[in-house]
Order: C-alpha cells, then sequence, then structure tokens
C-alpha cells in the first residue's frame, strides 16, 4: 500500500525567465573545467593556461571597468577590489578571475534584495560563504539542472541549513527550473519553493532536508557511503559507471553537535575519501562568539579522527587557495577531507563578522553601503547580470554532456556486463524486483514460538536474496537485535561492496547516515536497528526521515518492559506513543510471525515513507490464530469474532506480544457466553488512513465496551477506546525483574484483561 498519493505534496511551477546563450561566438574558458578534469585524473596540479574568446572578453568588459577599473579621480569612492590597470591588457586568468569576483557581488547583492524583501531569513553564512557556494557550482560540481535526478551528479549537502539562501541563488544561476526570480522573492512564503531552511521535497536540487544542526554532516557521510558501496560493487576496470563526490557546508553549531562528530568517526574508518566537508568558521553562533562556549582545534579534531585537514584563511581576497584545497581532497584516496575555511559572517554588512548577522534584516543605510561597495548603486533589487547567467551556463552545458558522456559508458557496460548491468537497473528504477515480496516466509500454528526479532531476522535474510538493495546494520547491537544478513560481508574500508553497516554505539549517526543513504536514490533500501528505548537518541533524524520522505526502516527490538532483567533503564515506556506522533513515520508493532512478515511487506513498498518495526524480546507464537501478513497494511483488522451478524458485546485490542492475552482472555470470556471481537491494531497510521466504513466496520461505534492492552504508555489510545473504554497501560518507568513477574506487576496477565473487561460488561 503506497502512500504517496495520500501524503504528497503539491508541486509548483514556474515559467523560466533565464536567458541562454546561443552565441556561437561565445567560446568557453579552458580554466572552466580545470578542476573537473584535475577530479577526474586525480592529478595533483592544474593547468594555468587559459583561453578567453574575444567575444566573452568583450561581453563581460563594460561590467568589470564599472566594477574594477580605479578611477582617474581619486577623489571618487572606489572598490576595494578595484585595480589599477586596464582590463583590457591583463591575462585571461586574471580576467576570469574578476568575472568570478563580480559574479560573487551578484550572488551577495541578490541574497541582500531576498531578506530585505521577506523581511526574514539568515543572510549571514549566505553572504559569508558566497564565494565559495558560487565557486563550487560554477567550477568544481557535476550536475544537468535539465535533469536533476541525473544518477552521476555531484551532491551538495548544506549542513548549516540556515544558509540555504546561498544555495537558492546559485541553483536559480544555474538553470534549476525549481528556483527561478519569484522564488527568490517569495522566500520564507508559505507555499513557496524557497522555505527558511532547505526541503528537499520542495525544491528540486535540494538533496537533503536540513535545519537541525550537523544532521546534514551524517547525510552526506550517508550519501558517501552510497557512493563506495555502488562503486565498488559495479565498477570494472574499464568502465567506472558510479563515480562521483559529496560536498557538505558545515558550520561551527554542526561542529558542536555530537552527531557531527559520531559520523566524522565512521566516515574516516570507512575511508569515504570522495567526502569533503567544507567548514565555514566564523567564529560566531546566535547567542555570540563561539569563544562563549566553544574553544577546541576542531580541525585537530578530525586530523585524530583521520581525516585530511586544510585550513584555507582567506577565500575572500585569495580563492587560489581554496582551489588548491580541493585539488587536495582529489588526489586523497584514503581519507576523507576537511577544509577549514576562515570566513567573515555577513560579508560586506556592517554587521559583518558578528554574530548580529546570522539572520534578520539590514537597516537603510547598511544596505545603501553594501551597494556602494559593489557598484551596485543604480540597480533595482534582485537584478541578475545577464553574463552571470551565460557564466553559470558553462558549467551546466558541460553538466549535461557529461550525463550524455555516463549514458554512452552505460550502454557500454550493459553490453559487456549484461547481469550487474540488470541489477544496476533495477536499483535505478527503485530497487524492488517484480515479486519480491513472495520471498517473505509465512508460519503455521505449529512452527515453534521465537520472539519477534526472531522472525524479523528470518524476514530480513530472505529479502536479502531477491532485493539488490537492502542495506543496513546495528549500532553494536546486531546479534541482539537479530539484524545480521548471512550471506554478505561487513561494509569496511576493504570490502565496500559489504551490506552488513557496523555502526558501533552512535545510535544517532547511524539515523542520520541512513537518510543519506535512502536519499542518494539508487535504490538502497536502509535499515538501521537498535532497542526501542534508544531511539530518543535517533528521534530528530527518525523525524527527518519523515519530513524528506526517506524509506529507512528502523528495527527497534527490545520493545517493552517485557525485556525485563534490565530493568527500567533499557524498558521502553513512552517511546511508542513519541514516535506515533510523527507525522508520515509508519509504526508497526507485529504479534506474531504473519505480522512480523505484514510489516516488512508494506516497510519495504514504501520508499517515501519511513518505518518503524517495533518487536519483541520475549517468545510470542508464531501464527497466532486470525492474524494475517496482507491484513497488516490495513494498520487495523479483526482477528476473531463470535458474535456472528451482531455486534460484539466488547472488543479487547492489542498490538505485540499482548495480542495474544486479548485473545486469551476473549476464549475466557466466551465461555462465560459473551460475544467478544479481537482486534490487532498493527499500524495506528495505516489504520487512520482506511475510509470510515471499514474503521467503523473493525471498531463500532456502537460498541462502547472496550479494552486496549499495550505494554507502553497509555497516551493515544482513548481514541481507539473511546471515552467509556479502559485502557490497560504503563505509566511508570518499568521494574527489573524475570519478564513475566514484571508483566504480572503492571498487569499484563490473561486473568487481569479478563477481569478489566467483566467490570465492564458488568
Amino acid at each position: 500500500m503506497a502512500l504517496s498519493s495520500l501524503l504528497s505534496k503539491p508541486h509548483i511551477t514556474f515559467l523560466s525567465t533565464k536567458p541562454s546563450p546561443n552565441n556561437k561566438h561565445y567560446k568557453l574558458s579552458s580554466t572552466s573545467f580545470t578542476l573537473y578534469s584535475s577530479l577526474k585524473s586525480n592529478q595533483p596540479h592544474v593547468t594555468k593556461s587559459t583561453t578567453l574568446s574575444k567575444a566573452h572578453k568583450l561581453s563581460w568588459q563594460q561590467e568589470l571597468k564599472q566594477a574594477f577599473q580605479q578611477p582617474k579621480s581619486q577623489d571618487l569612492k572606489t572598490n576595494d577590489d578595484s585595480i589599477d590597470c586596464n582590463i583590457d591588457d591583463i591575462d585571461d586568468e586574471s580576467f576570469q578571475k574578476l568575472v568570478d569576483k563580480r559574479c560573487v557581488d551578484n550572488v551577495r547583492m541578490l541574497i541582500v534584495d531576498a531578506v530585505q524583501n521577506a523581511q526574514a531569513g539568515h543572510p549571514g553564512m549566505a553572504l559569508g560563504m558566497a564565494d565559495i557556494g558560487y565557486y563550487l557550482y560554477r567550477h568544481v560540481m557535476r550536475y544537468n539542472p535539465r535533469d536533476p535526478k541525473w544518477f552521476n551528479r555531484d551532491r551538495f549537502v548544506l549542513s548549516a541549513g540556515h544558509g540555504c539562501l546561498l544555495q537558492y541563488v546559485c541553483l536559480h544561476l544555474a538553470g534549476f527550473e525549481s528556483v527561478q526570480l519569484q522564488d527568490l522573492k517569495r522566500l520564507c512564503k508559505l507555499g513557496s519553493r524557497t522555505p527558511g531552511h532547505p526541503e528537499n521535497t520542495v525544491t528540486d536540487g535540494i538533496e537533503v532536508t536540513t535545519g537541525p544542526l550537523g544532521q546534514g554532516v551524517a547525510n552526506a557521510v550517508g550519501l558517501a557511503l552510497a557512493e563506495a558501496h555502488l562503486a565498488a560493487r559495479f565498477n570494472k576496470p574499464d568502465c567506472d559507471i558510479v563515480d562521483h563526490r559529496i560536498y557538505c557546508f558545515m558550520g561551527d553549531g554542526c561542529a558542536m553537535e555530537g552527531i557531527t562528530h559520531e559520523a566524522a568517526s565512521l566516515a574516516a574508518h570507512w575511508k569515504l575519501h570522495k567526502l569533503t566537508m567544507i567548514y565555514d568558521d566564523n567564529h560566531n553562533t546566535i547567542d555570540g562568539s563561539t569563544s562563549l562556549a566553544f574553544s577546541e582545534d576542531i580541525s585537530a579534531r578530525f586530523k585524530a579522527l583521520g581525516w585530511n585537514t586544510i585550513t584555507v584563511d582567506n577565500t575572500h581576497d585569495d580563492m587560489d587557495s581554496f582551489k588548491n584545497a580541493l585539488l587536495s581532497a582529489f588526489g586523497e584516496t584514503e581519507k576523507p577531507t576537511f577544509i577549514r575555511v576562515k570566513t567573515l559572517v555577513g560579508r560586506l554588512s556592517q554587521k559583518e563578522g558578528t554574530s548580529k548577522a546570522h539572520h534578520g534584516t539590514f537597516d537603510e543605510d547598511d544596505v545603501k553601503q553594501m551597494r556602494q561597495k559593489v557598484k551596485w548603486e543604480d540597480r533595482e533589487p534582485f537584478h541578475v547580470v545577464r553574463m552571470v547567467y551565460r557564466e553559470m551556463q558553462i558549467q551546466t552545458d558541460q553538466g549535461e554532456k557529461l550525463e550524455k558522456e555516463w549514458f554512452s559508458k552505460f550502454d557500454y557496460f550493459k553490453s559487456k556486463y549484461p547481469e550487474e548491468a540488470s541489477e544496476f537497473e533495477v536499483l535505478l528504477s527503485g530497487g524492488l524486483p517484480p515479486n519480491w515480496e513472495s520471498c517473505l516466509p509465512t508460519w503455521s500454528v505449529s512452527d515453534p514460538v521465537d520472539a519477534t526479532r526472531g522472525y524479523s531476522e528470518k524476514c530480513l535474510n530472505q529479502l536479502f536474496k531477491v532485493l539488490p538493495g537492502l542495506i543496513g546494520g546495528s549500532a553494536d547491537l546486531a546479534s541482539s537485535n537479530k539484524v545480521y544478513l548471512q550471506g554478505s560481508q561487513d561494509f569496511q574500508h576493504n570490502s565496500l561492496y559489504g551490506r552488513n553497516i557496523r555502526y558501533g554505539v552512535r545510535e544517532h549517526a547511524m539515523a542520520g547516515i541512513s537518510n543519506g543513504i535512502a536519499l542518494h536514490k539508487s535504490g538502497l533500501i536502509p535499515f538501521a536497528a537498535t532497542f526501542l528505548v534508544f531511539s530518543d537518541y535517533m528521534k530528530n533524524s527518525i523525524r527527518l526521515s519523515a519530513l524528506s520522505h526517506a524509506g529507512v526502516m528502523y528495527i527497534m527490538t527490545h520493545d517493552s518492559i517485557g525485556l525485563g532483567e534490565d530493568g527500567p533503564t533499557h524498558q521502553p515506556v513512552e517511546q511508542l506513543a513519541g514516535l506515533r506522533a510523527v507525522p508520515r513515520l509508519l509504526v508497526f508493532r507485529p504479534a506474531d510471525g504473519n505480522e512480523t512478515a505484514g510489516a516488512y511487506k508494506v516497510a519495504v513498498a514504501n520508499r517515501d515513507a519511513p518505518s518503524v518495526i517495533a518487536l519483541s524480546r520475549q517468545k510470542v507464537a508464531a501464527n497466532l490464530e486470525g492474524t494475517s501478513a496482507n491484513k497488516v497494511e490495513r494498520g487495523g483488522y479483526i482477528i476473531s469474532d463470535n458474535s456472528g451478524r451482531s455486534l460484539p458485546d466488547i472488543i479487547l485490542i492489542g498490538t505485540g506480544s499482548e495480542l495474544c492475552l486479548c485473545e486469551g482472555s476473549a476464549k475466557m470470556l466466551r465461555k462465560e457466553g459473551r460475544k467478544v471481537r479481537v482486534v490487532s491494531l498493527v499500524c495506528w497510521q495505516l489504520y487512520n488512513l482506511q475510509q470510515r466504513e471499514y474503521k467503523e466496520h473493525v471498531l463500532p461505534s456502537s460498541v462502547s465496551n472496550r479494552v486496549s492492552v499495550e505494554a507502553g504508555s497509555p497516551m493515544g489510545w482513548s481514541e481507539y477506546v473511546g471515552r467509556k473504554g479502559v485502557v490497560i497501560g504503563v505509566e511508570e518507568f518499568g521494574a527489573s525483574g524475570a519478564y513475566l513477574d514484571t508483566f504480572t506487576k503492571y498487569g499484563f496477565t490473561e486473568e487481569n484483561v479478563t477481569r478489566v473487561a467483566r467490570s465492564l460488561l458488568s
């Protein structure tokens, strides 16, 4: 049962207003692709020679003279970047640098105009990193705006999501249809494609949804993991069909968050050398200078973790230093690269270099002075120099060419390696081969009892045989969670093709990395496992899975106080209620083997929605009579009822291991002549999506005698039992003891359920 039709967002379309260069005399600069060429060949140096056509230079000449030519009268105010020679006389390389400076000026003024127009937003980081963002989109990254989902594109992640205005401006100038000038004018407006933090489901060109700091770092590690894994599986000595890089901007806030260091540790352990982290070191956070709470050497920390670390002191005046840092990253084959870029937050403004620049608008005098500094006084808001569009077009045209070359290469790959190509095509089409669900095991009433985590293990390993994209692991609990894929090696730097990921004790990074794997959009189906109580460590990442439509499967075992001896620190009580409150997140609590298989069927099928499968440690029946794998997609259904054509006297509702208590109690009550219905409410979210007629059929509104039984928080159950019903739940933190003793202490026995039911019936 797919959710996309029920939960998808509307897409807004605007007509393009950007010009395209059709001038046949327009010749590209040979330096435009030097970084790409170096990347591809891993050469340590970039050729310095350039060849700019006369037409190209003439098209820029007037604009550059206005911006940079030293005035004859020294009484006139000059730009800090002005030159004292004739622009006509400078060499091509210097000319290109002036072009880049002017493009960055335009980027910054669009940032200022958007914030002033919206009277909202975060201009500080965007202004400070404008030259870095422009340089990546203009000279470095491989992408095709005409096909934003091209598989082999480079990925860009903005972990410091408050700087999204910089990315929106770059996407607009680069030719992405998703960000028109109208969109820049609608920054932070309801329904716009330029929300206050980047959302991948709203704006093409945004790879992942970020905002909470540090999340993007973990996402970027996941994207790099996906690239490395697929390259190890499919690339051949004569044909690399997986070959792209991941770039991530992180800020001081990201540097402080723990998830960043969890993820960075793993990236270095796995030697994900195609990952480049660019740290905006501007020494400011919202409350003030970073010195208030942050004094460590972050480069030393990344170096200790195992990264290639580089510091760039002044990109505002020397972009060559950043270019050389990138070349170092391209030449590194063993380590991810951390580039520390020292910047000025709020560059150009009177707030420059202070925490006041982080967010908010500028006063009129400040805007006037910024315009004067970059010779922009006579231009209307949202002005774009026509040649800036054409400059960016150089890179986007190259991206279109690269995509065509990639498809030609893939045709060769298909002809020479048809078996691997067939599997790769399954992945690129979503990762679900025909009839994949038929592999899921079935159980009979005679099968031996096991915990639902045991039934889950069998499901996962059957799915592994047919799903080429199934990949994942546990936070150091694989043997307890029972998620190890038999027949596959571990994902390690010397076996990147392995599909068992060892995350260590890093729950939060595991979830964030899993989001990156899912949002790589290459057919990989990630799962992440731990104890249900530790989902609290992962909650923000799980929430972002739902917000960004990342189809991660969270496998959470030890799902109740039934785990027993480990006591209340490990016994989840409120976790199910909290997870069920997350929009778009499917939370399953299966009762037996049948429902476990049904949960996997729905979770795997929904590639645009995450799932939590909560599993027991204690043993339950393999096939509780009346359960159905196929009916799990309804969320709730009737497993037994002796009422015939009439309504039941009472309805007992359960989930997980407690469903058998409901069935056992029903048998006692039926012996007393009562008409009893038992309902499995295995997934509240799916049940709530059913039509009213179906829900009335399962839980008739005229039957007010209802009892719910779940060994967790009672919160939320009143919606299903009604005002007169009774909720049997846990309102404390549990206790340490044998699981049956713990269940008895809190009333989870057939006898107690029957007693409560009798009290309602009387």
